[in-house]
């Protein structure tokens, strides 16, 4: 049961994700034509590859991340938060990564809504792209179902109903939770980062994403909202 795990052991974790690059015409001709095969069963006979290069930030072979944000309960049910966010994504996950040698992450268990398809992969993933090795709790190899220490509330949802999906927005609104969408969404965060520039709002968006997934699980646990959260110094 949901209920026994330990709250002060569970890390929050949400990250956002660009295409590698701003534009198709950036990408060298290998880049392109490895695109289109990646995406040709994908693609309707309509849509080329080049449209459909605004979906390359979903996909970790063509894509990065530009946040990860974290957060943590503490005792008097506040919830820090942290984030890591930079354009250069080696630097960024290098800093995410230490975060993982403080004893009280020895034995962390990772929290995120659709996880286990998105966000722990593309982690991992890209670790290894930039020539370094995931952080323990992402390393699955070896590992039987239950000692992965992996918590997906978009599974927990699901209650073995394996073909439903429900996104974070719809979780909160049947929760009576506010919307983290309420600037920006998903779609947006391509455009912001690229022409706007303004990786600021993209963090705003990913740590209001993390206090909702921190009381997402907590209204499956049947307890009280979070009132309020901090940053991590």
């Amino acid at each position: 049961m949901i209920q026994n795990i330990p709250l002060e052991k569970v890390l929050f974790l949400d990250i956002e994700t660009v295409p590698n690059s701003g534009s198709w015409e950036e990408l060298s001709e290998i880049e392109q034509k490895l695109w289109d095969k990646k995406t040709r069963y994908q693609r309707k006979d309509e849509i080329s590859a080049e449209d459909f290069y605004d979906r390359a930030g979903i996909m970790a072979e063509f894509g990065k991340i530009i946040c990860i944000t974290i957060g943590m309960l503490e005792k008097n049910d506040t919830l820090r938060i942290k984030s890591f966010a930079d354009d250069d994504e080696k630097k960024m996950l290098n800093e995410f990564g230490e975060l993982f040698n403080s004893p009280r992450l020895r034995d962390v268990i990772l929290c995120a809504h659709n996880g286990k398809e998105f966000d722990f992969p593309w982690i991992a993933r890209r670790f290894l792209i930039n020539g370094m090795m995931p952080p323990t709790p992402f390393q699955m190899f070896g590992k039987k179902p239950w000692e992965i220490p992996h918590i997906d509330t978009m599974e927990l949802w699901k209650f073995g109903d394996y073909k439903s999906y429900v996104s974070l927005e719809l979780l909160a609104y049947v929760f009576g939770i506010p919307t983290p969408k309420d600037d920006i969404d998903g779609s947006m965060v391509s455009s912001i980062y690229y022409i706007e520039k303004d990786l600021q709002r993209i963090v705003d968006y990913c740590e209001k994403d993390v206090l909702t997934l921190a009381n997402i699980f907590r209204r499956m646990r049947q307890e009280d909202l979070l009132k309020r959260n901090i940053n991590l110094d």
